[in-house]
């Protein structure tokens, strides 16, 4: 049984003649201890799909299964991280991990609860600004402050909607080594949703595109056989980093191409620009 599982799911907003599709048969299963990443374009539905495997939103058709369960509303059991930060701005640093703390662990000594987000908070590199605003942080750290409030929960899965998108190229590669160091301590189960390719690559062990909609479905997943841990230095002279990563891009074309001559709407594709991962992270 996997460890969590979509089976047939579609996504509807609206009805009759303002009936919109936005995801189309769905079929996805996750290993306990795997990390996948769905790379797709923007407005695909990539965020649609995390409301649903988070409780947030119900499938109109089809189940989303977790641990042989349905997913029935929100748990702590699954920690996301979203891609704007969602702290509470009269909130510190440790306010906003406590207040997550103290949800998934009721009635737990007020001693506890601090430690625990003292924990957490220091694992991603906090701990000197643990009494300051958000508004009082970069970019960079108020990301950090939603890690370690995500993972303060002790989630079994961790769900990522395009945490590091709007972050810088230095900040983002120091994250992306943060949340890998993490996940490898105890091997939770993860789920990665980006725009960037490369990412996917260097962070997952499974890539699967989600080809644009409306009626958006998942494409064929792509197999990341590279070694753990990964260097960046090494990345650009591996072969399967190539073969793997030109494969990808070709099939994103491909569909971006064919969606293309069905509409006329603009969209954006995935980042595709070749990366050098030496200079990319000095």
């Amino acid at each position: 049984m996997a460890y969590l599982e979509l089976n047939n799911v579609y996504k509807t907003y609206g009805t009759d003649e303002n009936a919109t599709e936005v995801l189309s048969n769905i079929n996805l299963s996750i290993e306990e201890g795997e990390f996948v990443a769905i790379v797709g374009f923007t407005g695909s539905g990539k965020t649609t799909l995390v409301n649903l495997i988070n409780g947030l939103l119900e499938p109109t058709k089809g189940e989303v299964l977790f641990k042989g369960k349905p997913v029935e509303g929100t748990s702590h059991e699954r920690g996301v991280i979203f891609q704007n930060y969602s702290l509470l701005p009269w909130l510190t640093v440790e306010q906003n991990v406590l207040m997550a703390v103290k949800e998934a662990f009721p009635k737990r000594e007020k001693a506890v609860y601090k430690r625990k987000a003292a924990y957490y908070i220091d694992m991603v590199g906090l701990t000197p600004a643990i009494n300051k605003l958000p508004k009082e942080l970069s970019g960079g750290m108020r990301q950090r402050v939603a890690v370690a409030r995500a993972l303060s929960m002790k989630p079994d899965m961790i769900i990522m909607d395009e945490p590091l998108g709007a972050l810088d190229a230095l900040t983002r590669g120091t994250l992306q080594d943060q949340i890998l160091n993490i996940w490898g301590k105890d091997k939770r189960t993860a789920l990665l949703i980006t725009n960037d390719v490369d990412e996917g690559i260097y962070m997952a062990d499974r890539i699967i595109p989600l080809r644009p909609g409306p009626n958006a479905t998942l494409g064929p997943e792509f197999k990341i056989d590279i070694e753990r841990p990964r260097d960046k230095t090494a990345m650009n002279d591996n072969p399967n980093y190539k073969k793997t990563r030109n494969a990808i891009i070709e099939y994103l074309m491909d569909i971006g191409e064919e969606r293309k001559s069905q509409v006329s709407e603009a969209f954006v594709l995935p980042d595709l620009a070749p990366k050098d991962f030496v200079n990319q992270f000095r």
